[in-house]
């Protein structure tokens, strides 16, 4: 854990980054099962599009589950919460790669996403209050930077593995990642108690918050617009930009370096200047994306625009997630989870949404379309956020813990001003 003095320099307390890595392994899971389709499909004897069904049943998991588990989860101390949540992401994996059953790999996704919706509701309120004031919105980018990181490096590193390995490879290795992530938390992060007289009551009392779903609709909005391009992103390059196939991954690469550096870029900014951060991202984005229609024909622009789209528009994601854990006042845990939910539902919006513009006449252009004008439309929730705060203070506490005879301030109340 960081020290008071390394707090006041500038360093963000140790907890932020272990949270980080838990998030790493958690994007890790969400997003390799498309590499591992064909091969879960052929070994439990279904179809491709049937397999599916374990993406769509994990993100079903996050929208529905993370707020569910964060009420649930309410009263427990927070440490308990996030090793019992990891807990239970290993043994969601370890059922997986040792059943030959479809639908019980099926229901340990979906349990495994509940896992996933409880670490980040209760992980995003752990940083940010760890994180103190001046560097919550930094806080929370690290913690997101563990999602973008997985695109980059987990997934491409658990497709090669499947390829050797079999699908339950990636799947052994993310159950013994996550025990050993949940040993590392139970041990090493200092426990806090739940303040008493924190309720469902008072969680569901913040929903009241006007500005907490303007910034829960950009989240659904700027989401939507990037993943509605990307999920369709390899025929535009291939049939389109004429880039050949096999150059895709290296594509897809720059989009995660472009998403990693997005976020690193908001958690640096948004604090110090959210509105000009957010409003030129969202803008940069829908223009990066309607701009994609008529120049991806070449593939050098192909690949620019690419790269511009995910760094625009994943520096929008730890502002107006951090705005969100504010704006809940004294009661922010089922507020990150419906942030996370937020998220879940862009994608799963979008990409539906792109891929009925994929069948019009639009072709291979309709996804980008799609998402140029949810992209465009993020500007409507920010502008209204910002334009109902600088005239007074919104009171940002997060949730108080007990006393506790911790060396560092992971148990401080986050009191800011937007």
């Amino acid at each position: 854990m960081a020290s008071a003095a390394g707090a006041r320099e500038g360093k963000l307390p140790f907890v932020v980054w272990v949270l980080a890595a838990g998030t790493f392994l958690m994007g890790t899971t969400e997003f390799v099962i498309a590499g591992l389709l064909p091969q879960i499909a052929d070994d439990l004897g279904t179809s491709v599009s049937h397999a599916g069904l374990l993406i769509t049943a994990f993100a079903i998991g996050m929208i529905v589950g993370g707020p569910t588990m964060a009420l649930a989860t309410l009263r427990l101390p927070r440490r308990l919460t996030l090793v019992a949540a990891l807990t239970v992401f290993a043994l969601g994996h370890l059922i997986a790669a040792l059943s030959s059953s479809f639908t019980v790999v099926l229901a340990a996704r979906v349990v495994t996403a509940l896992a996933t919706g409880a670490f980040w509701a209760v992980g995003f309120v752990i940083v940010t209050a760890a994180a103190g004031p001046a560097r919550a919105t930094r806080a929370v980018g690290v913690m997101m930077g563990g999602l973008t990181l997985a695109n980059v490096v987990g997934v491409p590193i658990g497709s090669f593995v499947g390829q050797y390995t079999g699908w339950r490879g990636p799947f052994w290795a993310l159950a013994l990642l996550a025990g050993l992530a949940a040993v590392y938390v139970g041990r090493f992060l200092p426990a806090t108690q739940q303040r008493a007289e924190v309720s469902v009551r008072a969680e569901v009392r913040a929903l009241r918050q006007g500005r907490l779903w303007l910034a829960l609709a950009a989240a659904v909005l700027i989401m939507g617009g990037v993943l509605a391009t990307y999920t369709y992103i390899t025929p535009l390059l291939t049939d389109r930009a004429g880039i050949p196939s096999g150059a895709v991954p290296l594509v897809l690469i720059v989009f995660g370096l472009g998403a990693l550096g997005g976020t690193a870029i908001g958690g640096r900014l948004g604090d110090r200047r959210p509105t000009a951060t957010t409003i030129t991202a969202a803008t940069v984005t829908a223009l990066a994306l309607l701009a994609l229609i008529p120049l991806s024909t070449s593939p050098v622009t192909a690949v620019v625009l690419v790269f511009v789209m995910a760094l625009a528009g994943f520096t929008v994601n730890p502002v107006v997630t951090a705005l969100a854990v504010r704006f809940a006042g004294s009661a922010p845990t089922l507020t990150s989870a419906l942030t996370t939910s937020a998220y879940n539902t862009g994608i799963a919006a979008g990409s539906a949404l792109a891929g009925t513009a994929l069948n019009t006449s639009l072709g291979l252009t309709g996804p980008a379309l799609v998402g140029a004008v949810s992209a465009a439309l993020t500007l409507l929730p920010l502008i209204a956020l910002f334009l109902t705060g600088p005239r007074r203070r919104a009171r940002i506490v997060a949730q108080r813990t007990a006393p506790a005879p911790v060396p560092d301030n992971a148990s401080a109340p986050v009191l800011s001003r937007h």
